[in-house]
């Protein structure tokens, strides 16, 4: 009785079934939230899936930011960078290990200029300003070059030190503004509207130093990537350092990480142009040389096919002697061929002359043989007729009658071989060697 009031027995359940219940647990108890702290042993591996651990004063959790996300960054995390994280907690079921799967990171206390900054981005991406198809290439020889920065900045110094050691005779012309604080993205945009309509340059660069995102700010404004975009002049972006990403990076026809890069896109090298133009130069050379090498061996060959005139008549005037003779040759064994042909034609009509006198005899011979044939056939034939004639007339049966023998007919008119087969009274013919008489049967033997 004990047992029927016994408690039942508890429900077991596996390790993964108790991390699947705690994972959806806290799932659907926590949602996104943003989350601050310190970046701690990042690491981004090659499949592009980022770790990282968070962390404050007290506490840390791990994160992990998976590519497609991560992708997204238009900067790179580092060890110490405060951060804020937009993260869904949730928990890794394999270890039993709670973490953060992150979905949007910014620099902490810049919340507000990254989801400007998205915002925008996401804007001219869907309008199409971001397309590649609509990047236009850099010439490679260009004749001038436009520079769109601050008069002051250090990016201009590194630009034109650039541009003075790759291309020293290569024009440049600069448009003044300034690249930071109140109002400097306007001025931009005017410096680079000003560098389309003159078109002093064919590849304008638009350039500034690295600062904090505050300070490239001007580079993120709307109004420079529209002018940046309507410039009928190629437009290199050279804004920061290489992490460094604005939206004049994406909308300009090519991104540069510094402004040293961005000189050395737009301009092409002097000492690569000069050993391309000393090679062109050694090529050019060695065809001219191996031209005029070609043109001196067939003045030879055709120098040693020039002949003196007097010469050529005299090997023209032997050529007209040999011709002569070979024509006199020929037409002598011409001559001789066509008298042979002719003597021969001769011999074969002698041959072919009709013998009239053997013709003749040869006539005579078979008229006689041809009547003696006949009268012997003539002979043959009638005494084969004269035998054949005794032999009908061995058989004739009237020679059997002559002899006294007689022929019976019946009523029928048939032959009587047999004196059985008549009957008495019956009437016969009996025919003899002269006439024939009827008779009646009376008696039978």
């Amino acid at each position: 009785m004990a047992d029927l009031f016994a408690a039942p027995a508890p429900q077991v359940i596996s390790v993964s079934a108790l991390n699947r219940l705690a994972r959806e647990a806290l799932e659907r108890n926590l949602p996104l939230m943003w989350v601050a702290g310190e970046i701690s042993n990042f690491k981004r591996y090659d499949s592009g899936h980022c770790y990282f651990t968070l962390k404050d004063a007290q506490a840390q959790v791990d994160c992990v930011m998976f590519r497609g996300r991560a992708q997204l960054l238009g900067w790179l995390p580092q060890d110490g960078m405060q951060v804020e994280v937009r993260a869904l907690p949730t928990l890794y079921e394999a270890r039993g290990k709670f973490q953060l799967g992150v979905e949007v990171m910014r620099r902490a206390g810049l919340g507000a200029l990254y989801e400007a900054f998205e915002r925008l981005k996401a804007k001219l991406e869907k309008e199409g300003l971001f397309d590649p198809a609509r990047k236009r290439p850099l010439p490679r020889f260009p004749r001038a070059i436009g520079i769109v920065t601050s008069p002051q900045a250090a990016a201009l110094r590194d630009v034109l030190t650039t541009l003075r050691r790759r291309m020293p005779g290569l024009p440049v012309t600069l448009y003044p503004t300034p690249v930071q604080g109140e109002g400097a993205g306007e001025r931009i945009a005017a410096a680079i509207a000003l560098a389309g309509e003159r078109r002093e340059c064919e590849v304008l660069i638009v350039c500034r130093g690295g600062g904090s995102i505050e300070d490239l700010w001007a580079f993120n404004e709307e109004v420079v990537a529209r002018a940046i975009r309507a410039c009928p002049v190629p437009v290199v972006s050279g804004i920061g350092h290489e992490t460094d990403f604005t939206i004049a990076d994406f909308v300009a026809d090519r991104r540069a990480p510094t402004p040293t890069a961005a000189a050395e896109m737009a301009s092409p090298a002097r000492d690569e142009l000069s050993k391309m133009l000393l090679q062109f130069g050694h090529r050019l050379l060695r065809v001219a040389v191996r031209g005029l090498q070609e043109r001196m061996q067939r003045l030879d060959y055709l120098s040693r096919r020039l002949i003196h005139p007097g010469e050529r008549i005299r090997h023209q005037l032997n050529e007209l002697r040999y011709l002569s003779t070979r024509l006199t040759g020929a037409w002598a064994r011409g001559l001789e061929n066509l008298g042979w042909q002719t003597h021969g034609i001769g011999l074969r009509l002698i041959a072919c002359k009709p013998d009239v006198r053997g013709r003749t005899r040869e006539s005579a011979e078979l008229a006689r043989r041809l009547r003696e044939g006949a009268r012997r056939q003539l002979e043959a034939t009638t005494a084969l007729v004269t035998r054949l004639h005794a032999h009908l007339k061995h058989l004739n049966p009237q020679s059997v009658l002559e002899r006294g023998f007689s022929i019976t007919e019946g009523a029928d008119g048939t032959i009587v071989r047999d004196g059985a087969r008549l009957a008495l009274e019956e009437e016969v013919k009996i025919t003899f060697a002269r006439g024939w008489v009827g008779a009646r049967v009376n008696r039978k033997g």
